[in-house]
């Protein structure tokens, strides 16, 4: 089963985040001013540099309106920010009519991470479906994975990692961050 994922992630030109629920735990904290903070998952945050790296785009595309989100996307490069649209399926879909022609991008080339009901339609639409494990059991049911690690704890990084699984780097990215003697020969995407 791991290796019809691997497979399946070798797909992926584009990956689209959720990010309450997915990037961060879903949780919305206000303080004292009423102004809203998030925690996100540095591990995160280097799973998708490292699929800018590797030539893998990357998205977000979110129900709420927030500005800590715009800073989080650029520190981490993502290069799409699609905000305050709940209908994830056409947002999907007009972010997919916006794109260069020549990227050949289709949504059966996108992996999807949502977690609630508002995320299913895009997940059905894309070649690649993951969520988290405290995830709507509705959104469970509709996906090809399901990390081990929740939302804004690195369950981003596992589907990030999954992918450069697919696509045969892996193992330079490892290569790239250690001293180790690693075989740099992954499976070919």
């Amino acid at each position: 089963m791991m290796q019809d994922l691997i497979k399946k992630a070798g797909q992926v030109k584009l990956l689209v985040m959720d990010v309450d629920g997915i990037l961060s735990n879903g949780q919305i904290i206000y303080d004292a001013n009423g102004i809203e903070t998030k925690a996100f998952s540095v591990q995160d945050g280097v799973g998708v540099k490292s699929l800018t790296r590797y030539g893998v785009l990357t998205a977000i595309i979110t129900g709420r309106r927030s500005a800590m989100v715009d800073k989080r996307a650029a520190e981490m490069g993502v290069n799409y920010v699609v905000q305050g649209r709940d209908d994830k399926l056409t947002a999907l879909n007009e972010l997919l009519s916006t794109l260069d022609p020549e990227l050949d991008i289709t949504a059966a080339d996108c992996a999807y991470m949502g977690d609630d009901l508002p995320d299913i339609k895009a997940m059905q639409t894309v070649g690649f479906a993951a969520t988290v494990p405290n995830a709507h059991a509705e959104v469970i049911k509709r996906s090809d994975m399901v990390t081990t690690k929740s939302g804004g704890t690195g369950a981003v990084r596992e589907v990030c990692d999954l992918i450069l699984k697919g696509h045969g780097h892996y193992q330079d990215f490892i290569a790239h961050h250690t001293l180790d003697d690693v075989n740099t020969q992954d499976e070919p995407s």
